[in-house]
């Protein structure tokens, strides 16, 4: 079974900002299952879907993005079987309305795939990466992560996050390759 990790940060606090996207796309795959509750698993929020026809996990990791790998690591612990992750995230290097799907690779300086990358013991695991749009935007990068979407791109995040939805119903449907032929880069109309 694949579990579909998407990270972000617990509470209400939290539920609108950027890191939270991964979150976002989680909250969408359950909607489009038509799967309305999960459950308190560990550390982490979980529920079986199906997801480009196959049953998933649908994971939302609870112990804050730094620690994130710490809740995945545990619930893997405690499947019997193969459970193979795709984690989805917050990209803040890639333009808004941009995923990059990758088979695997370094955490890239984010902390909830450094996480991920030192629970699981390899960074051989795939991931969408999907852009926040920092752009040539200064400041603290906490800052920026844990913001808001402004109003104004409420609209393109929601479009993002559908995107994104499908791009990993296909990676579970059609396999990485295909995900990352058609979904790499940024959105078309």
């Amino acid at each position: 079974m694949d579990l579909i990790v998407g990270l972000g940060n617990p509470g209400e606090r939290y539920r609108r900002t950027r890191h939270n996207v991964g979150f976002m796309v989680v909250d969408a795959l359950a909607a489009r299952a038509k799967v309305r509750t999960g459950r308190l698993l560990g550390q982490a929020w979980v529920v079986e879907a199906k997801v480009g026809g196959r049953t998933v996990m649908l994971v939302k990791p609870l112990t804050f993005m730094n620690r994130s790998g710490e809740a995945v690591k545990a619930l893997m612990a405690r499947a019997q079987g193969d459970l193979a992750p795709v984690v989805v995230v917050d990209d803040a290097a890639l333009p808004l309305g941009c995923l990059r799907i990758r088979e695997g690779g370094s955490d890239g300086g984010h902390n909830g795939l450094r996480s991920m990358i030192d629970a699981l013991g390899s960074e051989e695991f795939p991931r969408v990466r999907v852009g926040i749009g920092r752009g040539e935007t200064v400041g603290d990068m906490a800052d920026y992560v844990l913001s808001e979407f402004s109003p104004e791109d409420a609209a393109a995040v929601e479009e993002v996050v559908g995107w994104t939805a499908e791009a990993v119903e296909c990676l579970v449907r059609d396999g990485i390759a295909a995900a990352m032929n058609r979904y790499n880069g940024v959105r078309r109309a």
